[in-house]
């Protein structure tokens, strides 16, 4: 079968016609995204500055960060183009790169937090041998997969769906996804389908196993321990336990949406659709920033630093 040009001009529906309405929801939207980025990169030069957060921990928490910044800016940008343009157009081979950075975001947010539970795990419940175990080599060896699992999955992923040929040209979504290409296709393409299972099961279904085993394990040794040492569990979980239930929730969510949207409001779609790109990346700094006490501390020294700097500067002149 013939596959479509990447050239093919596809037409986004559910915008409408550019007028007051598309000029609010572009603000709001380009607002979020503005604080999304600051937020995000504050936490990266955070981490990064500060030699004490130099820790298994927070290398996973800025790639998590880093992420955030591509799950955000493979889809925001283009809606706000959309938003304010009178024809609201994507070629096919940009919107396939939509696609892959935005279910890039998606499986690797759940890798790493699938690492981020372990780190956690070994942290808690075998202390005496955390620094054996989570080595420099280590650590490298779990981020190199939590990326490169994800980056070729959707890559293989990407390259099936390129390969269809497709009948129809418009998009009643705010960008693209798999499934929509699937349903303007000349005919579905079994492989496709089965290769979308495999991501799933591999990329979404065992990170949540390994998420959920990680913390019975944790549960299961805090129950055994002092009140002094359940609080420190608690308070070290935490951010990472409201972050991974808030993403999980949310692609739950955008699931169950494309399995029953023939009977939901557009509305519900694009609700869904901010919960999962918006919200999380959004949120998940600003958690950590507050729930967690080294990078709070890190945070404030790092702001008064800058005051003092630009006083200083204010000063000299």
């Amino acid at each position: 079968m013939n596959h479509s040009s990447l050239d093919t001009i596809l037409i986004f529906t559910i915008y409408g016609s550019s007028g007051p309405l598309n000029y609010l929801f572009f603000t709001l939207t380009f607002t979020f995204y503005l604080l999304s980025v600051f937020v995000n990169v504050f936490l990266m030069l955070v981490i990064y500055v500060e030699s004490s957060l130099h820790k298994p921990m927070y290398i996973f928490l800025f790639n998590l960060a880093v992420n955030g910044l591509i799950g955000s800016s493979a889809v925001w940008p283009k809606v706000m183009e959309n938003l304010i343009s009178g024809t609201q157009k994507s070629s096919l081979l940009a919107c396939l790169v939509q696609l892959f950075w935005s279910y890039f975001y998606i499986s690797s947010a759940y890798t790493t937090f699938s690492v981020m539970a372990y780190d956690r795990y070994v942290s808690i419940c075998k202390p005496l041998l955390y620094h054996t175990i989570m080595t420099p080599g280590k650590v490298k060896a779990l981020l190199t997969a939590a990326n490169i699992l994800p980056l070729s999955s959707i890559s293989i992923q990407v390259y099936l769906t390129s390969q269809l040929s497709l009948c129809g040209f418009t998009i009643h979504k705010l960008f693209c996804d798999n499934l929509t290409l699937l349903n303007i296709s000349c005919g579905r393409s079994g492989l496709v389908s089965l290769w979308g299972i495999c991501i799933v099961i591999s990329l979404v279904g065992f990170p949540c196993i390994i998420v959920i085993l990680s913390y019975a394990l944790i549960l299961n040794v805090s129950l055994k321990a002092s009140k002094d040492a359940q609080k420190k569990a608690l308070s070290t979980c935490s951010p990472h336990l409201i972050t991974f239930n808030n993403f999980a929730l949310a692609t739950l969510f955008f699931a169950i949406y494309y399995r029953f949207s023939p009977f939901l409001p557009g509305e519900a779609y694009i609700l869904i659709t901010v919960d999962i790109l918006v919200i999380p990346p959004l949120l998940n700094p600003i958690i950590y920033g507050i729930r967690t006490q080294e990078i709070r501390k890190c945070i404030v020294k790092t702001v008064r630093k800058r005051r003092r700097l630009f006083q200083g500067i204010q000063t000299s002149l």
